[in-house]
């Protein structure tokens, strides 16, 4: 059999190709970035490959790339860049994993951490439910990774759902203690057999509560996209169920259609309407919220992961 090429749509999406093709909508003014050119970028893209390291930037075709990269922030993918899940918004390559998880790939990760200098870095992967733990003690050596080589850095991970796995590799991640457990609940949940097929709403919902219960003093954090054809009402009750599951941040950001197989941009949420939910989120109780168009979950991590902790702080009458 030929190994795949993964920059074909049809080789890195097959289970989409039959899917019709949805018109893509011309983006608005305020979606609109520069193509990336800066020196800062092309040093952060030559140690990310000198590492052999995968990141959400370049594989899910995030439009922040350009500036984050230029800081030297990169969000680094761990466990391949082959995910076992299918979501219609996702322009992660889908199937089955071509290789089992890499041993060394936790130092790796930790050397470009160091080379990078980063103040904060974020951690993500891909679904691995063909593996028994789903990658759990994979994020957990990275973490320790990281601590022994860049002690100051806080890390924040954005894990999977492990809704195939024994509900205790849930205790592998948080016992490595990263600072911030972010799972996205990406959408409401009407949306989510048609965006998020594989997955439970209530069970991400749970995760994230489960987090808050094996450690109180961790912050958690989720995002949703808007776009995807959602109302203002259900958006609002994500919001509440968040709460309820003692959630501390929250992002939203417009979805943008990776190709025309990929799910349908059903309206592009105006500047104003962003600014609208971030005042709702503040009202509801969430100490640190980023609801702007290009928000994605990593964007301006480090600014905001100091802001959150000043919040809390805040909170305790300790500031």
């Amino acid at each position: 059999m030929s190994t795949r090429d993964l920059k074909i749509p049809a080789q890195r999406h097959p289970e989409k190709q039959r899917r019709p093709d949805s018109a893509q909508p011309k983006k608005p003014d305020w979606i609109r970035v520069k193509a990336p050119t800066s020196q800062g970028y092309k040093d952060t893209h030559k140690i990310m490959r000198e590492h052999k390291l995968v990141t959400v930037c370049e594989e899910a075709g995030c439009p922040n790339v350009g500036e984050c990269w230029s800081q030297g922030h990169a969000t680094m993918m761990i466990m391949g860049e082959v995910c076992t899940r299918a979501c219609t918004f996702c322009n992660i390559a889908t199937g089955k994993p071509p290789e089992d998880l890499d041993v060394f790939e936790p130092g790796r990760v930790a050397d470009a951490v160091k080379k990078l200098g980063l103040n904060h870095v974020v951690i993500t992967s891909v679904d691995r439910d063909d593996v028994e733990d789903g990658g759990a003690e994979q994020f957990a050596q990275t973490i320790r990774a990281i601590r022994r080589q860049s002690p100051a850095t806080t890390i924040e991970i954005l894990t999977p759902d492990f809704i195939r796995c024994d509900p205790k590799v849930l205790e592998i991640v948080v016992e490595a203690r990263p600072d911030v457990f972010n799972h996205n609940l990406e959408t409401v949940p009407g949306l989510y057999p048609e965006v998020r097929p594989g997955a439970r709403y209530f069970h991400s919902l749970r995760l994230l509560q489960r987090v808050k219960e094996l450690d109180p003093t961790m912050f958690t954090k989720s995002g949703i996209m808007v776009g995807l054809g959602e109302d203002k009402q259900g958006v609002t009750q994500v919001m509440e169920d968040m709460r309820a599951a003692d959630i501390d941040f929250l992002t939203i950001g417009q979805y943008l259609q990776p190709t025309p197989k990929h799910h349908k941009v059903d309206r592009f949420v105006t500047p104003e309407e962003f600014k609208a939910y971030e005042k709702t989120a503040f009202n509801k109780g969430f100490l640190m919220v980023s609801s702007t168009p290009l928000t994605r979950s990593s964007y301006h991590a480090g600014d905001h992961f100091a802001q959150l902790r000043e919040a809390r702080q805040k909170k305790l009458g300790l500031a």
